[in-house]
């Protein structure tokens, strides 16, 4: 398509918006009242402006073919309204993910993901380094305080006592472990396919003195051995990774690695639509290469099916998409915040890369685009038998 008709193309669609196009030969075409500035560098962003999805923008942003000024949220507001993107979703179909969730492919995925710089994640998370979403049991709780009461709330929900034997799978840099050692007396084993958060959570464990109250393995899930079961296991923003076919696989490992009475909990993003695989308007496309390659969403109904079929009775479910709507806006200011830091650190593209999908994810948890389920589930002894109170109370005592 010659330059010229995609420019007509692109400045028709733009015109009229609160939004003023810097194009790179001066020319500036401004709707009223502006509330975002987007400057046009290169002309393949034409092609995308022409024909606009979210992913396509996103990836715009990301490769520098165009820059964007605003407040995040009038920016994301304004592509939504350009993409017409109201409720964005991948309808269920043939999965071609589920090939890639080998050992070493999910090594690799991870380490794209985690192991860009304990230091430049140290920037913007919570002093305990906790990457998925907090829980504010006030609405002005601050970051850190409100990843503390995450911390705790999964702990309370899991009932953990003195001396039982924890797991978290998918332990990040440690802060789940390493509370539930210190606070509630477990004696904790965390694993994790990222090499940086392994070394920083052995120099924790050595920096608190918790040696022999908590290990970290450098291991796949699948690999955990089975002949000493858990007394209770988490795993906390990691079966997203798993990948929706391998799901039986997962929750089966869990129910092996688990004593029967136990409880695990299992805490992760889901699609907020019924049939949807993931989020469309190119969001997933954009969200695999850039940001998490291999991951892959599936409805909370889904994942309750699987958990059942595995023999973990589904005993409690809780959404806290407004929580982590919330986590995220506090890691895109704090993110902003650094960002001369973050740059020096990690470059132009990654600090992109990272400030358009927080926000883009804050965006999305806030419009019901997704969700974030914790559930609860146990192993019933024979006879099903099973070690649950009758209500709820003992997980908001004091």
């Amino acid at each position: 398509m010659p330059k010229n008709v995609m420019l007509k193309l692109a400045t028709e669609k733009l015109r009229g918006l609160p939004l003023a196009v810097h194009l790179w030969d001066g020319e500036v075409i401004s709707g009223a009242a502006p509330a975002v500035h987007m400057y046009i560098s290169d002309s393949r962003a034409l092609r995308v402006l022409a024909k606009p999805s979210l992913g396509g923008l996103a990836r715009a942003y990301v490769e520098g073919w165009i820059d964007l000024r605003g407040k995040p949220r009038d920016i994301l507001e304004l592509g939504r309204t350009l993409c017409n993107a109201e409720t964005p979703v991948n309808r269920r179909g043939v999965n071609w993910y589920w090939w890639r969730h080998t050992r070493n492919r999910d090594r690799r995925n991870i380490a794209y993901h985690y192991d860009v710089s304990n230091d430049f994640y140290a920037l913007w998370l919570d002093r305990n380094r906790v990457y998925s979403c907090a829980y504010f049991e006030h609405p002005n709780d601050s970051l850190d305080t409100a990843q503390e009461s995450k911390l705790d709330h999964i702990c309370k929900k899991l009932m953990l006592q003195p001396g039982e034997r924890f797991l978290d799978i998918g332990c990040g840099w440690g802060g789940l472990v390493l509370r539930a050692a210190e606070k509630y007396g477990v004696t904790a084993t965390g694993i994790t396919l990222s090499e940086n958060q392994h070394e920083y959570v052995l120099q924790e464990i050595e920096r608190r003195g918790l040696n022999g109250k908590v290990e970290v393995k450098l291991m796949d899930y699948r690999d955990v051995p089975e002949d000493h079961p858990y007394d209770k296991i988490a795993s906390v923003g990691m079966f997203e990774h798993v990948g929706r076919r391998n799901l039986p696989e997962y929750f089966g490992k869990i129910q092996r690695l688990l004593r029967p009475g136990g409880l695990v909990m299992n805490h992760g993003i889901t699609s907020a639509a019924l049939d949807a695989e993931g989020l469309g308007s190119g969001i997933s496309d954009f969200v695999e290469e850039y940001v998490f390659p291999g991951g892959e969403l599936t409805h909370v109904s889904h994942v309750i099916a699987e958990m059942a079929r595995a023999g973990l009775e589904p005993l409690d479910a809780e959404n806290l998409r407004p929580h982590y709507a919330k986590t995220l806006w506090h890691w895109v200011n704090r993110l902003e915040d650094v960002q001369q830091q973050a740059l020096e650190m990690i470059g132009e593209q990654k600090y992109r890369i990272w400030r358009i999908y927080m926000a883009g994810s804050a965006y999305a948890f806030e419009r019901n685009w997704l969700a974030l389920f914790q559930i609860l589930g146990g192993k019933a002894r024979e006879g099903g038998t099973q070690e649950y109170p009758f209500n709820r109370s003992y997980i908001y005592a004091r």
